[in-house]
């Protein structure tokens, strides 16, 4: 890790390289890969966070990174019920890693692809705007850690969209401004930074300078893990260490049409006459009926009438 100093002796004659983690510290800290993740707060504060431990102190304002991966769409995330940062948290009623459709793993998956989903319409969510958030999880490298250690970064959907000023600009605006000007997000370093003009918390990112040798030797490596893939992944469960069940949503209820009854045509309705098809057959002679039977039929007619 960068600027922090864990041993007495710091260099090791013997040791002329950082070592990868062993098997036996990979089993004690939960199984497989370690967990790592750069942390925004309300505070204006980066907090580092390994394995759900907060290391070193949290800067604030902004931090320098070399983004080294994300997925070439923004995901979706919907959760049904209303966010409460005392209730323990919850796996996502469903989710989209392409934004395309629902994953295999979402226990409530709202329809068969986003783009039909009623979560995703305007007005589903609060504020007008839509009930399925966009997000995008990036991997980096933190500037001046010489250990290639890679983080997740969660971008909120408040700091994707929109237009940029000079070389600030929201994220999805970020990775476009780049290229245009001859540059590739992976082979610079940038700021994150929070926006002091926003109301609520929103990021801006901007480029700082292009990355040395010895960093692009860092990131080459880096992206040869598997985990600068991993981190990108709305794997839920797997990377946040959640796995509470959400509620189901209720299925959608359309109301029946009302049929409404009239005695008189509208204006626009056409009163034309019946059509009525002709037969071929000849007319069918109506069998004379006997007034004795006539009778007895209009008898038994009053008699099952109601009052």
């Amino acid at each position: 890790m960068s600027n922090i100093a864990i041993f007495k002796q710091p260099d090791s004659p013997a040791n002329t390289g950082r070592r990868e983690l062993s098997e036996l510290a990979k089993s004690l800290v939960g199984g497989g890969a370690t967990n790592r993740r750069i942390q925004t707060n309300t505070n204006g504060t980066f907090k580092r966070i390994v394995n759900g431990e907060q290391i070193g102190k949290a800067p604030r304002g902004e931090i320098n990174v070399i983004i080294i991966n994300t997925l070439p769409k923004v995901s979706r995330v919907f959760y049904a019920g209303k966010y409460d940062p005392n209730a323990k948290a919850t796996l996502p009623n469903c989710w989209s890693n392409m934004g395309d459709k629902p994953e295999a793993g979402a226990s409530d998956p709202q329809a068969r692809n986003c783009g039909e989903c009623r979560q995703n319409a305007a007005g589903s969510g609060d504020n007008g705007g839509r009930a399925c958030r966009f997000q995008r999880r990036i991997a980096v490298l933190l500037e001046g850690d010489d250990s290639g250690d890679i983080y997740q970064f969660n971008i909120p959907a408040k700091s994707l969209f929109g237009k940029g000023s000079d070389n600030v600009h929201p994220f999805e605006s970020y990775t476009k401004y780049l290229p245009a000007n001859g540059f590739s997000i992976d082979q610079v370093v940038t700021t994150i930074s929070y926006d002091s003009n926003a109301d609520s918390m929103e990021l801006l990112f901007s480029p700082v300078r292009e990355t040395s040798d010895e960093e692009m030797a860092l990131v080459s490596k880096a992206q040869a893990n598997p985990d600068s893939q991993r981190v990108c992944v709305l794997t839920v469960a797997q990377n946040d260490k959640v796995e509470i069940l959400p509620a189901p949503t209720k299925p959608e209820v359309k109301a029946k049409a009302k049929v409404v009854r009239s005695a008189e045509p509208d204006e626009d309705e056409e009163e034309d006459a019946p059509v009525i098809r002709q037969s071929s057959k000849p007319p069918v002679k109506a069998t004379p009926v006997a007034k004795g039977n006539l009778a007895k039929s209009l008898s038994d007619w009053d008699e099952n009438e109601e009052d």
